[in-house]
């Protein structure tokens, strides 16, 4: 039987929120309503956060109020604090996610807080979340390496991932936020936090600054990873992190998924579809490298 590896589309909210381009809500929606079509199971669809902060996620909890509830698609809306997680229970939302990092000074950077002040903010969400039986997914930033202290030892990620999930998060995502991590190293961190939990309560989260997301998400797959975060046509970047660029592109994960024989239920032509589309909208070019071959091949 062929094994599944679930994919986790980021990019209505970590992509589109490190674009330089705020879209409307409607082509946010549009965007979604692609990436339905697409097979794929977990969408993320924005971040409950003030616009004066980040304008390109404005109207979040609106826009998660006018998508068409599928039981096959499991939307998600990033909470950062108590106002984020009551706008997300307000128009039903089922899962919420919450983040922190593995760098104190990331976090100082990041939202203004240690580490510890960090679990502490989110304390409550996770407590009023069980109250509504709504799961919560947690995000760990800079698991390798940060852009203020350099690399992380794999011990403080492991603490981090593990604190998470004993506060109740179903679901931890190991961020590498910058892109400069290679896959030994890749190994020494995913050793380090399966020593304490299991390879099924996580997923990884890559970005491709130095074109070395897909070696490391390969890594990951040989150490019983199973959930990846991947972002279409490659959005978004790390407005925290200068010259890191987007998460690994949905395009180029399937396709090494696909090649090594992994189940996704994604469907290529209504990806490619969305890519496109997405890309259009953007006017951006698309940094996959399956997708450009994709189209080209089309052309032909």
């Amino acid at each position: 039987m062929t094994e599944f590896v679930k994919i986790v589309e980021v990019g209505p909210r970590d992509g589109l929120q490190n674009e330089k381009t705020s879209l409307t809500l409607q082509d946010r929606k549009q965007l979604i309503l692609d990436l339905m079509q697409t097979g794929l199971k977990a969408i993320e669809v924005g971040s409950c956060v003030s616009p004066k902060w980040v304008p390109q996620m404005a109207l979040s909890d609106e826009l998660y109020a006018q998508l068409p509830k599928d039981p096959n698609v499991q939307f998600s809306l990033l909470t950062p604090n108590m106002k984020g997680f009551e706008s997300a229970l307000a128009v039903g939302c089922k899962e919420v996610a919450v983040f922190t990092a593995a760098s104190e000074s990331f976090t100082q950077k990041n939202i203004n807080c240690s580490i510890d002040e960090s679990f502490e903010k989110f304390a409550d969400i996770l407590k009023a979340a069980k109250e509504h039986d709504i799961k919560v997914r947690g995000y760990v930033s800079c698991v390798v390496d940060c852009p203020y202290e350099g690399a992380i030892d794999p011990k403080q990620v492991s603490k981090v991932v593990t604190r998470l999930f004993d506060m109740g998060c179903y679901e931890v995502s190991l961020g590498e936020t910058i892109g400069t991590a290679t896959p030994n190293r890749v190994k020494n961190m995913w050793e380090a936090c399966l020593s304490e939990l299991d390879a099924q309560f996580m997923a990884g989260h890559f970005h491709n600054t130095y074109g070395m997301a897909i070696a490391n998400i390969y890594q990951s797959l040989e150490q019983g990873i199973r959930v990846f975060d991947s972002s279409i046509a490659g959005l978004g970047g790390c407005p925290y992190a200068k010259g890191a660029s987007g998460n690994v592109s949905t395009e180029d994960l399937l396709y090494l998924l696909n090649g090594m024989g992994f189940e996704t239920g994604i469907h290529v032509d209504a990806l490619m579809q969305a890519s496109q589309n997405i890309s259009q909208r953007l006017d951006r070019k698309n940094p996959s490298n399956y997708a450009n071959a994709y189209l080209q091949t089309r052309c032909a």
